[in-house]
């Protein structure tokens, strides 16, 4: 029994054991199995999340079965209603792209064919342009359709909003120029450069085939652009108006063609026309610019500014721009139009000054015999600059003109107080007078003077006929007469005194006597100049030079018999006194001048006749009874060829001429024929 006990007890613990053993057999697994379930939820947690990620757009994708069948079977019909006009834009969009490469070459290879090319461009975007309505239309009905029925989600439908919005501003033209990249804006960006590229190779500055002598006027050839070329810039500009472009081309135009201008005009040594009212004291200084100005003008409007005219008709016009007349006026300004006008205002600003007179009628001529000229070529509104300074011009000269006219009678009375020339010629005044009077009543001067007074009258409402420029004329002679005498007077010396009396009215008679001015004064107002000169040369020639023969007097030599040397004393005497007499007379007339060579001649001869021949006797019958004296040489200190040589050099002019009205040319006379107005003496008594 207590063996079966002991059995059972081992039994016991055994099967104790064995349990022990299965348990942690069991939680060793379990352990193990936890492990593995752990890992297993750590690989599935990115898993959960991406399909977390996942689950809005599979939401979005099952969305539609998930909406009313009604309204899915209307979204079908909404679609293939925009089908149609969606699929011709697209295939219009592809043909775009198809014209890239010919627009991104250079047009100058084949401009008619690049034209071309555009103009297949502007026809795809308009067509994009004019049906984009029909497929915005259908477009926004399915937007509305899906967003009512919540077909489609709201990120879907911000896609669609946003293309739609491209395709209204292609509609409205406003995204034309950004439509596949830029490439209309790059294809017209090509064509500007190409319009300026066929301007600068063919705008040439005028060719002068020889260079222009001073006063004369240039020869030139004409060099228009080539007809081909204009062409090309025409359809250029085609094109660009058609795409609202062509600003820029018409600055181009202008900068080209200004430049090509202004080029042709270097030529003639324009730097004058920069020349300031500070750096000439008067207009004598700057006259000869003042002759090239007016020819310079006529060469630039009538060859130049006439070509650019008609240019830009050619180029602008013809292609339906109305912006010819305003490319025209820029070019003309910017070229140096407004140079030529700024030379004359600069004139008109200059001292007054007689001479300053006819060159005011010089410019007065210029721009009157371009007077149609500037009336057709800067007539138009766009060139109020240049016709304001025309206008200015104008006004200033005429003003000049009248000014210094009324004037003139009143600066020769002012001349009547300067003492008279010390040489006793012709003053600067009566010498310049003649001329200027000759000159101003000549063809050339005479009709544009009653023209400008006739104008200046006309502006005060006042009226002005021909016997009022007469008049005033004359009575400007009479104050040079009036002068004349007063410096006649004014002379301390009688000889002098007498001597320019004669010189003046000789001066008088010669440059009047078959001029304008002449008969408008009549032959008696001349006899008496003539007369008068004839007077005064007696008069000076037997209280001067006549004189001298008589202190070589024979007296007491014929019949004396006392002997030589009471002979030599008395002609050492004679001759002694006739020395210090004519070296007294000559060399106080040394100085004197006579400007007129037939007068100088005629009075040098007179004394010579009046002096020579009676000393040459006198030399010849008693030279000998001192020739061998040792002190000879103080009496017969002449011989007659040196006497001879003395007396025919007198007179002579002087460099520098005395008196008023600087500036004035004191050249020979004017031949400008005669008036059909006579005047006698009386007229200016």
């Amino acid at each position: 029994m207590g063996e079966s006990l002991n059995d059972n007890s081992d039994r016991n613990v055994n099967n104790g054991i064995a349990n022990l053993i299965s348990a942690r057999k069991a939680l060793k697994l379990s352990l193990e199995k936890s492990k593995g379930l752990g890992l297993a939820l750590d690989k599935a947690g990115p898993r959960l999340d991406e399909i977390n990620q996942r689950l809005p757009s599979l939401e979005a994708a099952v969305r539609p079965i998930r909406a009313d069948k009604e309204a899915l079977a209307a979204v079908g019909g909404h679609i293939n209603r925009a089908v149609g006009p969606a699929a011709a834009v697209l295939k219009v969009f592809d043909a775009v792209h198809g014209l890239e490469n010919s627009l991104l070459s250079d047009p100058k290879n084949d401009l008619p064919g690049y034209l071309s090319v555009l103009k297949r461009l502007e026809e795809a975007l308009k067509f994009l342009g004019d049906n984009c309505g029909l497929a915005i239309q259908w477009l926004e009905d399915i937007v509305e359709y899906l967003e009512d029925n919540s077909v489609a989600d709201q990120k879907y439908l911000s896609n669609l909003k946003k293309s739609l919005k491209g395709l209204r501003e292609l509609q409205n033209g406003e995204g034309r120029g950004r439509l596949d990249g830029g490439l209309l804006d790059a294809a017209l960006d090509k064509l500007e450069s190409e319009f300026r590229r066929l301007l600068t190779e063919h705008s040439v500055p005028l060719p002068m085939s020889t260079p222009p002598a001073l006063g004369e006027q240039p020869c030139i050839a004409p060099s228009p652009l080539p007809v081909t070329v204009i062409h090309k810039l025409q359809a250029i500009l085609g094109r660009l108006i058609a795409n609202k472009r062509h600003e820029k081309c018409i600055s181009i135009y202008v900068e080209i063609r200004s430049s090509n201008v202004r080029a042709s005009l270097q030529a003639l040594d324009l730097d004058y026309l920069e020349i300031s009212i500070a750096e000439f004291n008067d207009v004598q200084s700057i006259e000869r610019y003042i002759s090239r100005w007016g020819k310079h003008l006529e060469f630039a409007v009538k060859h130049l500014f006439e070509a650019e005219y008609k240019l830009c008709i050619d180029v602008f016009e013809r292609v339906g721009l109305d912006v010819w007349m305003g490319c025209f006026a820029k070019i003309a300004a910017q070229a140096g139009m407004l140079a030529f006008l700024q030379f004359g205002k600069t004139v008109t600003e200059s001292k007054k000054d007689p001479i300053k007179l006819l060159k005011l009628l010089d410019i007065f001529a210029s721009l009157n015999k371009l007077r149609l000229d500037f009336n057709r070529l800067f007539g138009g509104a766009p060139c109020a600059e240049i016709q304001n300074l025309t206008r200015d011009l104008i006004k200033r000269v005429i003003d000049g003109v009248a000014e210094i006219f009324w004037e003139l009678k009143v600066q020769v009375e002012l001349q009547r107080q300067i003492p008279p020339p010390s040489d006793g010629n012709v003053p600067r005044l009566v010498s310049v007078i003649t001329e200027y009077f000759n000159k101003l009543l000549g063809d050339d001067y005479k009709p544009l003077l009653i023209q400008a007074l006739v104008i200046h009258r006309s502006w005060k409402h006042e009226k002005f006929q021909e016997k009022l420029l007469i008049t005033e004329i004359l009575n400007i002679i009479k104050a040079i007469e009036l002068n004349v005498e007063a410096w006649v007077k004014a002379y301390e010396d009688t000889s002098l005194s007498q001597f320019f009396a004669m010189n003046n009215h000789w001066h008088l008679y010669k440059h009047l006597k078959g001029t304008r001015l002449g008969n408008l004064l009549g032959d008696p107002w001349l006899k008496e100049h003539e007369q008068s000169k004839e007077y005064y040369a007696t008069v000076f020639l037997r209280d001067s030079w006549g004189k001298l023969p008589g202190l070589l007097s024979r007296e007491g030599l014929i019949v004396f018999s006392g002997g030589r040397a009471t002979a030599r004393d008395l002609v050492k005497k004679r001759l002694k006194a006739f020395n210090e007499a004519f070296d007294n007379l000559y060399k106080k007339q040394s100085n004197w001048v006579i400007s007129e060579k037939d007068l100088r001649e005629k009075m040098c001869h007179l004394i010579y006749q009046t002096v020579l021949p009676v000393y040459r006797s006198y030399m010849q019958s008693y030279g000998a009874l001192v020739a061998q004296d040792s002190s000879s040489s103080k009496y017969a200190k002449y011989t007659v060829e040196t006497l001879e040589a003395m007396l025919l050099s007198l007179y002579q002019p002087k460099p520098g001429r005395y008196g008023s009205f600087k500036g004035m040319p004191t050249g020979g006379k004017f031949d400008i024929g005669v008036a059909d107005l006579r005047r006698t003496a009386s007229a200016v008594a």
